[in-house]
């Protein structure tokens, strides 16, 4: 885990806690500078998710092997590919940790 700028400071983020918050590392800087992206669904650009703002559980979900993450709402379905969270190296570990019962988390 590394800590991410929620707001990059590139983009004027600031270097305070409602703006910080733990990040795969590999996720972090898949998603660079990037604040918004485009729902694959609507097509229309959304902000990403907010880790201090918003809750996890009303707008991710995992699927039923417990190893993607899928996104139930437009900022989440754009939030998904923005930092790569389904790459195919994390999610291979995701499935490690499903089959001896450390994933998902509750």
């Amino acid at each position: 885990m590394t800590v991410d700028h929620v707001i990059p400071e590139s983009r004027g983020g600031l270097s305070e806690f409602g703006n910080l918050c733990f990040c795969c590392r590999r996720c972090n800087e898949f998603k660079g500078s990037k604040t918004e992206a485009e729902d694959p669904v609507t097509g229309e650009v959304v902000l990403l998710y907010h880790p201090r703002r918003q809750n996890w559980h009303e707008h991710f979900a995992w699927d039923e092997t417990g190893s993607l993450i899928v996104g139930l709402t437009a900022v989440e379905r754009a939030t998904v590919p923005a930092p790569n969270m389904n790459d195919l190296i994390i999610v291979a570990a995701r499935r490690r940790w499903v089959s001896v019962g450390w994933h998902p988390p509750e």
